[in-house]
Parts: C-alpha cells; sequence; structure tokens
C-alpha cells in the first residue's frame, strides 16, 4: 500500500555538505603542504562526510515521485516537489506523476457478429498508487499497453459493429458513443488497478469495417437506406392517394367507378414514387376516351 513521506529539507544539509567540503579541501592542502598527517586524516574523514550528506540530497521535480526502499523494505513515496534530504542509505526509483497519452495501434477483430473490424483508442492516464506501480508489475508503461490492447479487443467482441445483422442489440460500437467510452474506460481501470493506473479518459479513435468486406458493408447499408426511403416515399403516397380519392368524393368534384378510380391510383402512385419527374398527356377528349 502506498505511503506518502514527508522529509526535512535539504537546504540546511546543502550548506553543511557545502561545509564538509571546503573543509576537507582546506584540510587536505595544509596537510599536504606542512606533512601533517593528522589533517590528512581530517580531511578524509570530512570528505567521506560530504559524500554521506550529499547522497541523501534529493531534488524533486513538479508532478514527479520518488519511491523510497531501505534494503529491499518499502519505506514510502515522496510526491512533494523540491530540494529534500533523506536517509542515504535509501535507495529511489523516480517515478511520472504526470498524465499520458496512449495512441492505442489500430487492431483488427472480430465483432460479436463475427464480422472483421479495425478498432484503436486513444486514452490519457498517469500513475495513481506509485506501490502498486514499482512493485506489483514488472514494467508499468509497457503493462499499460498490453492490457489496454487486450481490453479493445475484448470491447470489440462484445458488441456488433451495427445492428444490420442484430436489430435488436441495444449497443453498438459506431453508433453507442459515451456509453461505449463509458464501458471502455471501465474496462481499463478494471484491468489497469492492479499496477496503480488511473484512466483519465478514454476514446475510440478509429473504427471500420476490415478492407476485404468494407465494400460489401457498404452496399448493403446503402441498400438499406434506399429500402427505408422508398418506404416512406410508398407510405407517403399511398396517404396522398388516399386523400385525394376521399376529397373528390366528399366535394362531388367527380364520380369515378372502380376501373377509373384503379387507373387514377395507378397513375398517381408511378407519379409519385418515381425517382424523375412525371411528364403530363393532356387529354383533349372526353374522360373516358
Amino acid at each position: 500500500m502506498e505511503k506518502v513521506l514527508k522529509p526535512m529539507s535539504g537546504y540546511l544539509a546543502l550548506v553543511i555538505c557545502l561545509v564538509l567540503f571546503i573543509a576537507s579541501v582546506y584540510l587536505f592542502i595544509t596537510g599536504a603542504g606542512t606533512e601533517n598527517i593528522t589533517n590528512m586524516v581530517l580531511a578524509g574523514i570530512c570528505f567521506i562526510a560530504f559524500f554521506f550528506f550529499i547522497k541523501g540530497l534529493m531534488i524533486i521535480q513538479p508532478n514527479h515521485s520518488r519511491v523510497l526502499n531501505f534494503f529491499g523494505r518499502y519505506v514510502g513515496t515522496v510526491k512533494d516537489n523540491g530540494l529534500f534530504f533523506i536517509n542515504p542509505l535509501y535507495s529511489s526509483q523516480k517515478m511520472s506523476l504526470r498524465s499520458e497519452n496512449l495512441q492505442g495501434q489500430t487492431l483488427k477483430v472480430n465483432d460479436k457478429m463475427g464480422n472483421p473490424i479495425e478498432i484503436a483508442v486513444v486514452m490519457v492516464w498517469k500513475v495513481g498508487d506509485t506501490y502498486k506501480a514499482a512493485f506489483d508489475v514488472e514494467r508499468y508503461s509497457d503493462f499499460v499497453k498490453m492490457q489496454s490492447e487486450a481490453a479493445v479487443r475484448h470491447l470489440a467482441m462484445s458488441f456488433p459493429y451495427d445492428n444490420l445483422e442484430d436489430d435488436h442489440a441495444p449497443i453498438t460500437l459506431r453508433e453507442g458513443g459515451d456509453k461505449i467510452n463509458s464501458i471502455l474506460e471501465q474496462e481499463l481501470t478494471d484491468r489497469l488497478s492492479k499496477a496503480g493506473i488511473t484512466i483519465q479518459e478514454a476514446r475510440i479513435s478509429h473504427l471500420a469495417y476490415a478492407s476485404e468486406i468494407a465494400g460489401a458493408m457498404l452496399q448493403r447499408q446503402q441498400a438499406t437506406a434506399i429500402v427505408a426511403a422508398r418506404t416512406k416515399i410508398v407510405e407517403g403516397a399511398v396517404g396522398m392517394v388516399d386523400l385525394a380519392l376521399k376529397k373528390l368524393s366528399a366535394e362531388n368534384i367527380v364520380e369515378l367507378d372502380d376501373e377509373r378510380k384503379a387507373a387514377m391510383v395507378s397513375n398517381l402512385m408511378v407519379v409519385l414514387c418515381g425517382e424523375k419527374a412525371a411528364q403530363p398527356i393532356l387529354n383533349a377528349g372526353t374522360l373516358y376516351n
């Protein structure tokens, strides 16, 4: 479990280091000039003390941290920035706390219906628990890359690309939007929490049918759109024909028998449902000629 430490300021230790260094140089020069063994020994002691204190100084940049160990035992994590002094016998591991982007590579997987698709995600993550990131996984950056790819594959296999084959699918990859992104974020959080990684945002950056079926699926989507449009046109045309017959009958404009009604319905349906504008033909004779 992560433990945050508050070490002492390192400015006093820095002053002591400078004093010890100057003293060791002075004693060494005076001892060498007068061949005074005592000064030479004191110079050596001051230099060893200088080296001991300087090893305990630690500079931490903003949004960085140091994980401290004492002979294999976790001591704590320093997250404050500045100059600090710690036990010189501690070993430290640098770890960034800044947010990082991961642009996943484009993966070719099968969706829930077995169709090959291409999918890629972009995610923003950072280290939330330094203890887990340092000790629970081997290399947490590689762990993030591998587990994010596994999460994307699992997401793609859990939902259809669209509802062409599954009309009752509540969520699809293409139309899921924020719901799909929310599921992806939860999937990544569950997988990466063991490494102490916090997921800040995850979005699908690329989604398409695989190249080998993209043409066929495009034709299928176009056919579906055409059928839906034609259905609307026919429904509207039937309503307009019914309205025309009712208005003609209600206002006694003209009396038509069944055969003439059928001919009129046929002509109106051709005009209303045709893709091109109708060319009118004027009848110069009677209604029945």
